[in-house]
């Protein structure tokens, strides 16, 4: 997947965050990375440490979760269909708009985080 999709969209110079799932940590993996991205990524047995967890710059937690579990909530659930249908239509309604506006939100974060050089923040 990265190797084929992922990477050939990245700039040149891209630092790579690695995930923490324990399948994207094996040998074959960690020497793609390496090769890839020498001295350019962040994970586990990497030479960037991970980072604290960072959800004031993860689009998945300042945004995603919280409007699925608004949209989904929004009207009681029947069982477990009902639940999983309400989870696929909120994704879907996720329009090309909303997602720019993610983005300028995730920009105007990355820079509150360059100015304060990375400090702890609560972003509202």
């Amino acid at each position: 997947m990265l190797q084929l999709h992922a990477v050939p969209q990245f700039p040149e110079g891209v630092i790579f965050q690695q995930d923490g799932a324990p399948p994207h940590y094996g040998n074959i993996v960690r020497e793609f990375l390496d090769t890839t991205f020498p001295q350019r990524w962040i994970g586990k047995s990497a030479v960037m440490a991970w980072p604290p967890r960072s959800p004031h710059i993860t689009p998945v937690d300042f945004y995603l979760w919280g409007y699925v579990k608004r949209h989904v909530y929004s009207e009681r659930i029947n069982d477990i269909n009902h639940s999983k249908q309400r989870i696929t239509d909120a994704i879907h309604s996720v329009t090309p708009d909303v997602l720019t506006r993610v983005w300028e939100e995730l920009d105007c974060r990355l820079d509150v985080c360059r100015a304060t050089n990375g400090v702890h923040l609560e972003l509202r």
